[in-house]
């Protein structure tokens, strides 16, 4: 208590105990335009620098950039740590609690402690500070960002926003971040001279990380269904559920587990699968053609395709899945790359192919593609050996639960799968869903980088067989080209998901890599458009990935925005939460709809994450179908209560502006209806029609027949 009051004198005492004029015109302008003052020194650093090279000095024009860089990476960090410090502490700024305030600047509507403009201000200076240490510049200009920061500090009191206590935390925990990334700046240059492509790869991929785990916190997109829908799963953990296996479900329970029911505690999994894949592709790459160059250009290539960037922080299936394929193939290459008989990597590679299976059932394209490339490469006689299919039963075994709970549940996943595969339509052509499927390729790849993967894809065995690495190239031919000619052919029968033919990707990266990025060392005479296109493929990827994540970059209508759908959700999860706490006063409440992408986003984003429900209504069967209805529960809830005469209300809600089905009405005694217009922009994105029911009295389950 002690503390506190000295921290209210001291802000009181410099507030308005040293106030005067000057300083009422200084330290607003300081407060808000105080970073303009750090550009001249900057400027006069690079110049120092540039003087430096000229004089064989250790601090050269790259020594002045990478100060400047650094300092710039510190404020990016410190900025957004201290947000989320702040909201630990949750502090209320002297201008929202203390009267008589002499308030000069407009007061933020965000927490105090610590101060954001305080840690930046320092977290800019030490960078600038330390790293011109070998600079001619004099101990008083290289002080200058820290006398800057001081100022910048002092005037976040002046001006009646901030505690001292707020600057000082503010001060050191700016200092400290800026330590830490000093250091590991350090300590990468070092590993540099020994590894230049490895650091860069570490270096890339942290910033990439920390930069996806930054969007989770602040982007604008929520959950999308399917990852609601699979958090729904986590929440009952099974041998197995109705359209995937039990990883995405298992995997979310962990995450969830540890940072809790939230949507870092989902999507976290979603960063690291896709850290380790890019980690695995680097060394698959580099055991391939012991290139370090070639495995750095085809790990990040992966984080820059559209196909694969998102499943960076989206989790659902893909993410994990991606992932298993990759570390198969890792393992699976390492046990027939030498004539050993190395039993532990076929173990493992046959472990990772079974929890792929756990993911995803199209993991068994990976086996289809071992016995391929044995047959076709000049390994035949190791399908005379126990190994590959040693491999095969080691993934099955894993896979068995998969099985026996379909065994338990009448085989409702291969029904499901069939029906996704429209084996029941029989023999029949659709050009139209060809088309569509190319054409989706075409987009989650981008057109060049698409015709440049092909092309490599194509050129891999006459490559291999010039440059004495024919069986490195079949490898890479008959881990893609399988699954990507399978996925067309399909699509001649029906609708084929664009990302179904992802992993048949994941090998043409690496001969994309290998043929138009590394091929300089083979190739004397390269063709004057490949670098052009080559630029271009990349830039373009670039902007697509980037576009993805902030579709509002170029202001696409709803309509075209393909993130619409992972928006307004909590918009709705609040207005139901507000409905739900009126209803629960008056008996108990259930919500539930008649899809389960807005059954599962309910159950997420209502506050206190209730149990809801899908009923029915002659549509496909689901999860939901598998687990009690509303009938079962209302009956467990009069049990408890003893009292058969308990009414139970609920709130069913519709995506659209839709109308209460009469099989629903019947239900309930009565009910009234509400419109949610979820807007952004003033530009209407997603309607919802909201049904508060009143006295529910059974509803007749619908038995589902489609699958």
């Amino acid at each position: 208590m002690d503390i506190l009051n000295i921290d209210k004198k001291l802000f009181a005492l410099i507030n308005a105990g040293v106030s005067n004029s000057p300083l009422d015109i200084l330290m607003p302008a300081l407060t808000s335009k105080g970073y303009f003052l750090l550009l001249p020194y900057m400027i006069y650093l690079v110049w120092t620098g540039f003087k430096g090279q000229k004089n064989n000095s250790p601090f050269d024009l790259t020594a002045a950039i990478w100060a400047i860089v650094i300092s710039f990476g510190s404020f990016l960090i410190t900025d957004w740590l201290v947000y989320e410090i702040k909201h630990l502490i949750m502090r209320v700024r002297p201008c929202d609690e203390l009267e008589g305030v002499r308030l000069l600047v407009g007061c933020s509507k965000s927490y105090s402690m610590p101060s954001n403009h305080a840690s930046n201000a320092f977290a800019v200076a030490l960078p600038l500070f330390y790293l011109a240490r070998q600079s001619t510049l004099s101990l008083m200009w290289r002080l200058y960002p820290f006398i800057l920061a001081i100022l910048v500090a002092f005037s976040r009191v002046y001006v009646g926003v901030h505690y001292p206590s707020d600057i000082i935390f503010g001060a050191m925990v700016g200092c400290a971040f800026s330590a830490a990334l000093i250091f590991w700046y350090k300590r990468s240059l070092s590993r540099y001279k020994a590894t230049p492509h490895k650091t860069i790869f570490g270096a890339a991929l942290i910033v990439i990380s920390l930069f996806r785990i930054y969007y989770i916190l602040h982007g604008p997109m929520d959950l999308s269904a399917d990852e609601a829908h699979y958090w729904e799963w986590s929440r009952r953990p099974d041998w197995s559920y109705y359209s995937k296996g039990p990883m995405i479900a298992y995997l979310i329970y962990i995450g969830t587990a540890v940072f809790g029911d939230n949507i870092f505690g989902i999507r976290i999994m979603a960063v690291l699968f896709s850290a380790l894949s890019s980690i695995f592709i680097f060394k698959l790459a580099k055991s391939l053609y012991k290139d370090d160059r070639l495995a750095l250009y085809s790990a990040l290539l992966f984080q820059i395709i559209p196909l694969f960037a998102p499943f960076g922080v989206i989790f659902t299936i893909d993410s994990p899945f991606i992932f298993f394929w990759i570390i198969s193939l890792y393992y699976f290459w390492e046990s027939v790359k030498n004539n050993e008989k190395n039993y532990s990597k076929w173990l493992l590679a046959g472990v990772f192919i079974g929890l792929g299976l756990l993911t995803k059932y199209t993991m068994a394209f990976f086996l289809l593609s071992v016995f391929l490339f044995l047959f076709f490469s000049g390994k035949r006689y190791l399908l005379k050996t126990t190994l590959p299919y040693l491999t095969s039963m080691v993934s099955l075994l894993i896979f068995t639960p998969v099985i026996i709970w379909n065994f338990r549940h009448d085989w409702v996943t291969i029904k499901h799968t069939a029906g996704q595969a429209h084996v029941s339509e029989g023999l029949q052509l659709s050009l139209k869903s060809f088309f569509e499927f190319f054409g989706s390729q075409i987009g989650v790849i981008t057109p060049v980088l698409f015709i440049m993967i092909l092309y490599a894809l194509f050129k891999t065995e006459a490559l291999g067989q010039r440059t004495k690495e024919f069986f490195q190239s079949r490898f890479l031919i008959y881990f893609s080209v399988p699954v990507i000619a399978f996925f067309l052919l399909k699509s001649l029968h029906g609708k084929v998901q664009a990302n179904w033919a992802m992993t048949g990707y994941i090998t043409g990266i690496i001969a994309f890599a290998r043929y138009f990025m590394a091929s300089h060392a083979i190739t004397p005479k390269p063709s004057i458009i490949r670098y052009p296109m080559l630029i271009t493929g990349i830039a373009m990827a670039l902007i697509v990935t980037s576009i993805a994540h902030y579709p509002s970059l170029i202001n696409l209508s709803s309509k075209l925005d393909p993130s619409e759908k992972l928006r307004g959700w909590k918009e709705l999860g609040k207005e139901v939460s507000v409905l739900y706490d009126s209803l629960s006063e008056k008996g108990h409440v259930l919500i539930f709809s008649d899809k389960y992408q807005v059954s599962s986003e309910l159950a997420f984003y209502v506050k206190g994450h209730p149990r809801t429900y899908c009923i029915n209504l002659s549509r496909r069967m689901n999860q939901y179908d598998l687990w009690p209805d509303m009938n079962s529960d209302a009956e467990i809830i009069k049990q408890r209560l003893k009292d058969n005469r308990v009414k139970i209300n609920g709130i069913f809600v519709r995506a659209g502006n839709a109308e209460m089905p009469p099989e629903v009405a019947k239900s309930f005694e009565g009910f009234e209806k509400k419109l949610l217009q979820v807007c952004n922009n003033e530009q209407l994105l997603k309607e919802y029609s909201l049904f508060i029911c009143y006295n529910f009295r059974g509803f007749k389950t619908i038995k589902p027949e489609k699958y």
